[in-house]
Order: C-alpha cells, then structure tokens, then sequence
C-alpha cells in the first residue's frame, strides 16, 4: 500500500511527493509518477528502497532516500501512511536534512556477497558454541574459540570419551555442519581476495595497517561515495567511532563513542586496529610515534577504538584524494 502527499505549497518552484507504506507492485507507483513532470521523490530508506529508487530515477526524477529515525520527529499523532508520507515530505525540506544515496545493482552485489560472507561466520560460530555447551554437559570442556575445536573432535572421536552413542552421533552432525561452513567460507574469502586484487581502490585501502582484503571489500561494497562528506570526522562519525555529545551551557561534555552508524565497517576496523595494537604491544611500537604515546597511557582498547578512529580518517581520504598509506614519520 502506497500514499502520496504532494508538497508543492511549500515548495512552490518544484514539486515534492513523499512516498509512505509499503510499494507492493510498481503497476500502481511507476504509472503514476511517470505521468507526473520530474520532481522530487522522496522515500524512507527501509525496505527496498534502492530498488525502486533506480526505477524512479529512470523516469527523470531527483529520488531522495531518508533514514526512518530522521522522520520520526515529523510524524504528528498518529501512525498511518498519510501522516508518514507528510512527514516524510516535512522533512526533505529541511535544509539541513542528511539523504542516503541510492546505490548501483553492482554496489548492491558487492554487499550482499560480504553479507552472506558474514551470516556463514556467525551461524559457524552459533553451531561450535551449541557444541561446546551440548559436550559440556558430559564432561567434555574446552575454551572458547575456532582454535580449540580439534580439542572437542578428539574427545567426540576417541573411543574412551564415554559420550552415549546418540551424542556422538549428534556431535558428528554438528562438526559436518562446521566443516561445511569453512569450506563455503573459505570460497568466500577467496573471491573477496580475488575481488581486492582487481579492484584499484580496494587495492588502495589494503596499505592502510590493520585494513585487510575483508576490510577493504566490505569499505568499498558498503561505504558511501566519499563525496557525501566534508572531511574525514564527518565518516568516522557516520561510522559512529566519535564520541557521544551531551553538551549545553557552552560546556562541552564528550562520552563513549556513538555507536549510531555502519556497525558492519565500524566493527571490522575496530578488529583491525586491535591486531595493530596486539602487534605493537608485542613487538613495540615506533619510538615517539603516535601509538607508543597511547600506549603508554591508555588501555588497549581505548586505543584500539581511537585508532579505529584515525584509520576512518585515513579511508575517507584515500577515498577522496586517491593515493596510497604513507606511514607518518615520528616525533
């Protein structure tokens, strides 16, 4: 079900249509906007709004998509369709109103195969913790983590386990489903290995230390065109990797980090920046360099957050000016 609300009144030089409920099938949307002249569309970025922002744009339309939690604050009483379409329309005219850019079939591609990438790894893990706690009821214990699986196959296997015939049976289903799983994952890291030699940009990112062919792929698969962004804090903090603000009075008062972004690229550089923190600390950072300061001073995870931080930065200006990582000299 759809509803349009047209918006010319406030906006007398143009027109401006918001789009509210689900779009079921477009032999009832697209008729209609192709007989309007081209205006502004504008649509909650929900589901499948890339989709049909693609078919609107055909048509010679401007398509804006706007986040769901930025048109809350428009809707008056009630929830409908009417009332939402009028918000939605209310608040693509503020002119300070932030859009989310409508993406390409293939940036689309790219993301859904680092997605499904991503589903295999946490069904992987939900099935070797299922193991885990099922083996642990009989005994069987072993610490968390891939690398203590052997420890679990060779209690399930060994002849002296004691484990009943069905939960040895059971176990053996389970690791399948595990091997499974590497196999599918193995093959996906492979064409995302593939994916970044091929792909200048990504190639580009991988010389950034702590972004790898994973972390690479997924920034240019889900990263917005780096354009949207004035400089560099302005990514990080759609990545939500700046601290939260709770200011008032001229008083500025700075928290944890937001949190409030892209927490599929923020928690792969938060991981990549840790390993540069774990190999630093083992192995020593550059003397007077920015990292041996941290380090110094502050906890391991602080400064992995904070140089997820500075890695944010260094992606959004790759991005934008082109180049390659050169690592700065020391103080």
């Amino acid at each position: 079900m759809s509803e349009w609300w047209p918006a010319s009144n406030r906006n007398p030089g143009r027109l401006q249509i918001g789009i509210s409920g689900r779009i079921e099938s477009e032999f009832a949307l697209l008729p209609f906007l192709s007989a309007q002249p081209p205006c502004l569309v504008v649509m909650e970025a929900c589901g499948s709004p890339h989709h049909w922002g693609r078919e609107i744009q055909a048509l010679g339309h401007d398509v804006r998509l706007i986040a769901p939690a930025y048109v809350k604050p428009f809707v008056k009483r009630q929830k409908n369709d009417i009332a939402d379409a009028e918000a939605i329309a209310e608040a693509a005219s503020r002119p300070t109103m932030r859009f989310v850019a409508v993406k390409s079939v293939e940036k689309q591609a790219s993301a859904m195969v680092f997605k499904t990438r991503d589903l295999l790894v946490r069904q992987r893990t939900q099935t070797v913790n299922a193991l885990r706690g099922h083996l642990a009821e009989y005994g069987v214990i072993a610490p968390q983590g891939l690398a203590n699986l052997d420890r679990l196959v060779s209690e399930v296997r060994s002849s002296t386990s004691g484990l009943p015939a069905i939960v040895t049976e059971l176990s053996e289903l389970l690791l399948e489903h595990i091997a499974a799983l590497d196999e599918r994952i193995a093959n996906f890291d492979r064409q995302l290995r593939e994916q970044v030699r091929t792909d200048e940009t990504a190639k580009r990112l991988t010389t950034v230390p702590g972004i790898g062919p994973i972390c690479a792929a997924a920034i240019v698969a889900l990263a917005p065109s780096p354009e949207i962004f004035a400089k560099g804090r302005d990514f990080a903090a759609w990545l939500g990797l700046t601290p939260r603000q709770h200011s008032t009075g001229g008083k500025a008062r700075l928290g944890a980090v937001s949190r409030m972004g892209q927490r599929d690229l923020r928690r792969l550089l938060i991981i990549g920046a840790m390993s540069v923190v774990r190999w630093a600390a083992r192995r020593g950072a550059p003397a007077g360099s920015w990292l041996a300061r941290m380090l110094a001073k502050k906890p391991r995870m602080l400064v992995a957050t904070a140089l997820a931080n500075k890695m944010a930065r260094v992606v959004w200006a790759l991005l934008a000016h082109g180049g390659i990582y050169e690592v700065p000299a020391a103080a």
